[in-house]
C-alpha cells in the first residue's frame, strides 16, 4: 500500500520548509529512517527520513520548493505499484463548492414558508457569523510563515496586499517573489526630496527625543537603509558566476545586517593565560575520553568560566525591549559551529546548572548532530549568551556580530604558546612561555558600557587562571 511522505513540522512557529535536496530518486528502494531529502527552514536545516521501507515511486516537488507543512511532497510503496491519479485536493474542493449551492437552492424551494419566514427573521445573525468567518480567513491568508513576512519586510511590501496560491490563500515565498520581479520599476521607492530649514529649526530637530519605545523605534526607522545609496556589485564587462544564495546564507545575511542595525557594537579584547586549562586537559583528556566516549576539548573550560561570569553579571545575559532591560534567569550558551553550507549556533540550556563533564558531552553532541543535520529547531532557540572560536582556523582575535536579540558574544582566538613578559618573586623581568590566547567580547553599548564587559572579562579571565579543575582528577 502506497504511502504518503509529507513536509514535518519542524518547529511550533514554522509553517514550511524548503527541498534543498533529494538523497533518493524515483525507483530506488529505502529502507525505514533512511535519510530521504533535506530541507531548510528559517531555523534550521535537516535530513528528513523515511517513513517507511519501500520505492520511492514518485517526487511531487523538486529541490528548491518551499512546502507548507504536512503537504505530500513524495510517494512510497511497493515495486511497479501505481500511483493512485485521484484529482487534486483543490479540485476536489472546487467541485464540493459548485455542488453546494444547488442543493441548497434545491431545499430552499421545497421549504414550507414558515420556515423561509424563519429563517429571514435570523439572517442578521448568519451576516455577523459570515463576517466572522470572513475575518477568520483574512487571518489565516495574512498569516504567512516567519520567511515571507521577513522578506515582505525588507521589501517593503504588505502582505495583505498580495494573492497568495497557498493553503487558505496564503501568500507563499514563491508569489512574494513573483510579485517583486514583476514590480514595476516606477513602483520602486525614490530618495526623499532634500528640504532646507532654518538652522534654528534644524537645530531643534536633531535635539534627541524623550526616551520611550515610540521615540526609539521611529530613531531606528530614520537610519539609512541600503536602499539610498547603491553599487553595482559587478559589471557588464567581468568574467563572473552568478548562483543563488542558500536558505541559511541567506537567513545568516539579513540577521547579521539587522543586528549591525540595530546594536550599538564595541569590542574589546583580553590577553588570557591557559596555561593551567591546557596543563589539567593534556593531563586528563585519555581517561576521559576511555571513560566518556568523547574528547575533551578548551570549550567546556570556557562555557564553565562564562557560565560563572554571567550569574555575576547580569547585564551580560538580558536582551532589550524598547526602552525596557529583560534579563534572562537562565544561562543558554549559543555555540557557533562552522558547517560547509554555512553557520548554525545550536544552544546549551542551562549551561551553569552542567558539570564540566555535561558541558563537553554536551557541546559535542550538539556540534555532531549539526554536521550531520539532525538537530531540532529547539536546540538552536533561546539563547541568552552567545561563544564563536574562529580560533580553530588560527585566527588571532576577531570582532563578531552580536547575535539577536542577545547582547553580548564572545570569540576565542588561536590557543597557542607564546613568550610573555612576567616579573619574577625578586622583581625581575624574565621571558616564559605559556598557553595564551586572545578572547574578544563584543557588546551592545546600548545597555554594556566599557566597565560591565571587562568585569565580565575579569572574571572570565580568574576561573580561567585559578581554577584548580578537581572534577578532572579521576580522570588523570
Amino acid at each position: 500500500m502506497a504511502t504518503e511522505v509529507v513536509m514535518p513540522q519542524m518547529g511550533e512557529s514554522i509553517a514550511e520548509g524548503t527541498i534543498t535536496r533529494w538523497l533518493v530518486n524515483v525507483g530506488e528502494t529505502v529502507e525505514r529512517d533512511q535519510p530521504l531529502f533535506e530541507i531548510s527552514t528559517d531555523k534550521v536545516d535537516a535530513e528528513i527520513p523515511s517513513p517507511e521501507a519501500g520505492v520511492l515511486l514518485e517526487i511531487r516537488h523538486s529541490e528548491g520548493d518551499t512546502v507548507p507543512v504536512d503537504e505530500v511532497v513524495a510517494i512510497l510503496g511497493e515495486e511497479g505499484e501505481e500511483v493512485d491519479g485521484a484529482a487534486d485536493e483543490d479540485e476536489k474542493e472546487a467541485a464540493d463548492e459548485d455542488e453546494v449551492p444547488d442543493e441548497a437552492e434545491a431545499k430552499s424551494a421545497d421549504e414550507p414558508e414558515e420556515d423561509k419566514k424563519e429563517k429571514e427573521k435570523k439572517e442578521p445573525e448568519s451576516k455577523e457569523d459570515a463576517d466572522e468567518d470572513a475575518a477568520l480567513e483574512e487571518r489565516i491568508r495574512t498569516h504567512s510563515s516567519p520567511v515571507v513576512r521577513k522578506m515582505a519586510e525588507e521589501a517593503g511590501v504588505d502582505i495583505s496586499e498580495l494573492t497568495g496560491t497557498g493553503i487558505h490563500g496564503r501568500v507563499t515565498k514563491a508569489d512574494l517573489e513573483r510579485y517583486l520581479a514583476e514590480k514595476p520599476a516606477e513602483e520602486e521607492e525614490k530618495p526623499p526630496a532634500v528640504t532646507q530649514m532654518p538652522r534654528e529649526e534644524a537645530a531643534e530637530a536633531e535635539k534627541p527625543a524623550a526616551s520611550s519605545p515610540s521615540a526609539l523605534a521611529k530613531a531606528q526607522a530614520g537610519r539609512r537603509s541600503a536602499g539610498d545609496f547603491q553599487v553595482a556589485p559587478y559589471t557588464a564587462s567581468e568574467n563572473v558566476e552568478i548562483e543563488p544564495m542558500s536558505k541559511i546564507r541567506q537567513i545568516t545575511a539579513a540577521h547579521m545586517v539587522y543586528s549591525k542595525a540595530t546594536s550599538a557594537h564595541v569590542t574589546t579584547a583580553f590577553h588570557i593565560d591557559m596555561s593551567r586549562v591546557a596543563r589539567m586537559r593534556a593531563r586528563a583528556k585519555d581517561g576521559f575520553y576511555s571513560s566518556q566516549g568523547t574528547k575533551l576539548t578548551y570549550m567546556p573550560f570556557i562555557f564553565r568560566a562564562v557560565a560563572n561570569a554571567l550569574k555575576t553579571n547580569p547585564k551580560l545575559n538580558a536582551s532589550i525591549d524598547g526602552t525596557d532591560i529583560v534579563f534572562k534567569k537562565d544561562v543558554n550558551l549559543g555555540m557557533a559551529v562552522a558547517l560547509d553550507w554555512g553557520l548554525l549556533v545550536p544552544v546549551i540550556k542551562n549551561a551553569d546548572q552542567l558539570s564540566l563533564v555535561g558541558l563537553a558531552k554536551k557541546a559535542n553532541d550538539l556540534a555532531e548532530r549539526a554536521r550531520a543535520k539532525k538537530l531540532s529547531p529547539d536546540e538552536v532557540q533561546g539563547g541568552t549568551f552567545t561563544i564563536t572560536n574562529p580560533g580553530v582556523f588560527g585566527s588571532l582575535w576577531g570582532t563578531p556580530i552580536i547575535n539577536q536579540p542577545q547582547v553580548a558574544i564572545l570569540g576565542i582566538g588561536v590557543i597557542e604558546k607564546r613568550p610573555i613578559v612576567e616579573t619574577d618573586a625578586e622583581g625581575n623581568d624574565v621571558i616564559s612561555i605559556k598557553t595564551m590566547s586572545y578572547f574578544s567580547i563584543t557588546y551592545d553599548h546600548r545597555l554594556v558600557d566599557g566597565a560591565d564587559a571587562d568585569e565580565f572579562m575579569n572574571d572570565v579571565k580568574h576561573t580561567l587562571t585559578s581554577d584548580s579543575w578537581s572534577e578532572l582528577d579521576p580522570y588523570v
